[in-house]
This record gives structure tokens, C-alpha cells and sequence, in this order.
């Protein structure tokens, strides 16, 4: 994608919600260096988090050189930006181990070792922390009035609520600020991108350039992400939906994108795959014609997927998924099961070398309260073992009938899943 126009890409995209004057034509002038900052509060990044993400990836494939700052300074801080109340202040400890979580998911995007423009994944804290308070108020406060800051949104609509902003958060501005003219001066960053609530961040560095170094610097802010029942993208009921596996499983990933709703799932993979115009195209029309398919849903759930977790885990969540919809499970693996089920409750068990009759297993698990309601439920085939229907109520449950002689799966009607783990 070298040579490639970016600015027309990221326009088609939908992705420039604002920009300075002057940006096309710097892009288009030749290869420039740009960065994003990735504040770690927290040890993965979300999929709030993709969209400048992505941007830095296409920044990287259109031939310019992108740098991802994770803000192990600024992290310190907090950005007020977008938030109503102040942050808790995170120890040093923790922003470290956040800054080494979100380092290594953003080299899964980006190509440190490409030739010609490799990525540059950097810390803040390198400069920020070893600046004393003499030096960051001459050499940077110096060059900002309290009436400037005041106008910026951020600050303002903190002031405007109850519980004001301090003057640690009413700082973060100037340290974001520092960090373009840091960048500028060890790699001739000119451009910073970021959400569209950066934007006051983003100018008062590019004042800070020309102050200091009398160089021109530009700004780039991407539209921040709703669905379009207008809730804020990637807020589930399980809460946020996280790049590391362990805090959001790769099925639980999978199904977040495949359940995208028809109206947002265009403008999502124009967002958050690298698949061209003509195949976005075509998708919106299998959408409009045959919405049933949910052929563009699974294309996005696929290539977001592959990206964060890899083509293995594409596949070994599209075969668990069959764990739901097949009607004997009973060959499936115990991991696919798990995987699906992660969310259910689910009980340990000792069974005898004889088993156990199914009617006992429903009161031990507790999925009734009784033996004679549990004999009731099967009678009126209300019990399903491995998404089979119980045919006999006065049948035993060995270790042959579990799942990889490890578990079962029962149902109480056709919801209501309860894994039992078989113990030795």
C-alpha cells in the first residue's frame, strides 16, 4: 500500500473527523513521521482502543512512519479528557505493568522491523519523568496562559461540573503537549492523531512546536466510535470488551463482532479491516439484499479476530461455536465446551464408578430443588444432557456419557445451561 493516499483512504473510510490546514498536502508531500498516545490505565487495551490503532497500522501501510506512545508519564496523570471526575491515581507499579501489556498488543499491528519505515512503540516516561518542576514550568508552562487552558473542552467541562479539576489533571495538557516537541526533536514527528475528544491536547502541542522549535506540526482526530442505538461502542452487559484474551476469551471476542447490528457493520469494516472498497461494497449489498446471512457480520468477525488473536483462534472459535446449535455435542472437545460456556455456572463432581441417575445430578448441581420436581422436569422433557433431551427419567449418567469423559452440559429447557465437571 506504499505510495497509497492516505488521506483519501482514511476519507472513504470515514475516519477524519477533523484535521488541521495544510494536513492532505503534508501527507501527500512525502513520507512523515505520526504517533498516537495510549494512556495505560488498564493492562490491555479495548476494542474502544482499535480505531487509532488501525490508524497508525494504514499510516504504516501507506508508507509513513508511525509511533505508538504508550504513556507510562501521562499515565501517571490522568487525562482529563472525556471524563466527568477525576481519575484514582495508579501507583508506579501498575502503569508499568500496564505500559508492557499495551506494548505488546500494539506490535501485533504494527511492523517494527519493515524496512524503510519501521514502527517506534515508546514511553513517556523516558523524558516526562526525569523533568524536575523548575524546568516543566519555564520551559513549558511558561508558554501557556491559564486563559488558554481554561478554553480548552476538556477543562472547561470539568469546571462546569460539581467536583472541579485539579492541578495535577488540569497538567495533563501541557505533558501531552511536551510529548509532540520530545517526539519531534527524537524522531521529526509532525503529526498526531487521536480520538476526537484530543483535539485541545493535540493543538496545544502543535502551539508547543512552534513555540519551541518553530516547526510546523499537525493534527488528525478520528470520530469517536457509537453503535447506532447510540451507545458508546464496545460496552457490552459483560462490561468492556478487552484485547487480551484472558480478560475477554477469543469466542467471546468473535461473537462480540458477529453480532454487530446491520446498521453499523459497514462503516465497522471500514474501520476496523483492511479489506478494500470493492469487498466493503459488495458486503453492503449482500447486507441490503440478504441481511439473514450475516455474510458481512462474520467477514468482520473474522479478519478484527485474525488480527488481535490469530487465524488459529478464528477457526477453533467458528468450530465451538457449533456447540451451540448442534443437537449431540457429545464429540465435541472439553475445550470447545468451555470455551462457549465460560459464563455458565458450573459445579464439581464426584460420580460413583456406577454413575449417577439424572435425576440426582439435577439437585446435586442444584438446578432443582427437589427430586420430585427434578423427576417431574424430565417427565415433561424439560432436561437435555448434552443437548439431547432426556428420554428416561430413571436413566444413570456414567462417565462414558460425559464429554471427553470430563463433563456434561445439562439444560434445564432449552436455557439455562450448567457445566458439571466431573472430579476424580
Amino acid at each position: 500500500m506504499a505510495g497509497v493516499d492516505l488521506y483519501e483512504e482514511l476519507t472513504w473510510r470515514d475516519m477524519i473527523y477533523d484535521g488541521t490546514e495544510g494536513l492532505r498536502d503534508a501527507l501527500a508531500a512525502g513520507p512523515i513521521t505520526g504517533y498516537i498516545g495510549f494512556d495505560p490505565t488498564a493492562s490491555s487495551l479495548h476494542v474502544g482502543s482499535l480505531l487509532p490503532v488501525m490508524a497508525l497500522a494504514r499510516l504504516q501501510r501507506a508508507g509513513h512512519s508511525p509511533i505508538g506512545v504508550v504513556g507510562g508519564g501521562t499515565g501517571l496523570i490522568g487525562d482529563p479528557s472525556g471524563k466527568t471526575q477525576e481519575r484514582s491515581l495508579q501507583t508506579m507499579e501498575q502503569v508499568e505493568a500496564n505500559v508492557a501489556g499495551i506494548r505488546a498488543q500494539l506490535s501485533r499491528f504494527l511492523d517494527c522491523d519493515r524496512p524503510g519505515n519501521p514502527a517506534r512503540i515508546v514511553n513517556n516516561a523516558d523524558w516526562l519523568v526525569p523533568m524536575d518542576l523548575m524546568s516543566f514550568l519555564r520551559d513549558v508552562g511558561k508558554h501557556f496562559t491559564v486563559n488558554y487552558m481554561l478554553a480548552k473542552e476538556s477543562v472547561r467541562r470539568r469546571l462546569e461540573g460539581e467536583d472541579g479539576i485539579s492541578y495535577t489533571e488540569f497538567s495533563y495538557l501541557l505533558l501531552q503537549a511536551y510529548d509532540f516537541v520530545m517526539l519531534f526533536d527524537r524522531y521529526t514527528c509532525t503529526l498526531q492523531m487521536g480520538g476526537s475528544d484530543q483535539w485541545g491536547n493535540i493543538t496545544a502541542g502543535i502551539d508547543l512546536m512552534r513555540r519551541l522549535r518553530g516547526a510546523k506540526g499537525h493534527g488528525l482526530v478520528l470520530p469517536l466510535v457509537t453503535t447506532s442505538a447510540g451507545v458508546k461502542f464496545g460496552k457490552t452487559e459483560a462490561g468492556a470488551v478487552w484485547l487480551d484474551p484472558k480478560m475477554t476469551s477469543p469466542f467471546r471476542f468473535y461473537q462480540f463482532w458477529l453480532n454487530t447490528d446491520d446498521r453499523d457493520v459497514v462503516r465497522y469494516l471500514k474501520f476496523f479491516t483492511f479489506l478494500g472498497r470493492d469487498a466493503i461494497e459488495a458486503f453492503a449489498r449482500a447486507t441490503a439484499e440478504h441481511p439473514e446471512r450475516r455474510d458481512a457480520q462474520r467477514a468482520l468477525a473474522r479478519a478484527v479476530t485474525a488480527l488481535v488473536h490469530g487465524e488459529d483462534h478464528v477457526q477453533r472459535t467458528e468450530r465451538a461455536a457449533h456447540v451451540l446449535f448442534a443437537e449431540n455435542i457429545a464429540d465435541a472437545t472439553v475445550e470447545d465446551v468451555l470455551m462457549v460456556f465460560e459464563d455458565a455456572p458450573s459445579t464439581e463432581l464426584a460420580l460413583p464408578a456406577d454413575g449417577m441417575p439424572i435425576a440426582d445430578m439435577l439437585v446435586a448441581v442444584k438446578l432443582v430443588p427437589s427430586k420430585s420436581e427434578a423427576m417431574r422436569l424430565l417427565k415433561s422433557g424439560g432436561v437435555y444432557v448434552n443437548n439431547v433431551r432426556a428420554a428416561d427419567e430413571r436413566a444413570r449418567l456414567t462417565k462414558a456419557d460425559a464429554i471427553g469423559g470430563a463433563l456434561f452440559v445439562l439444560r434445564k429447557g432449552r436455557k439455562d445451561p450448567h457445566i458439571v465437571k466431573l472430579r476424580d
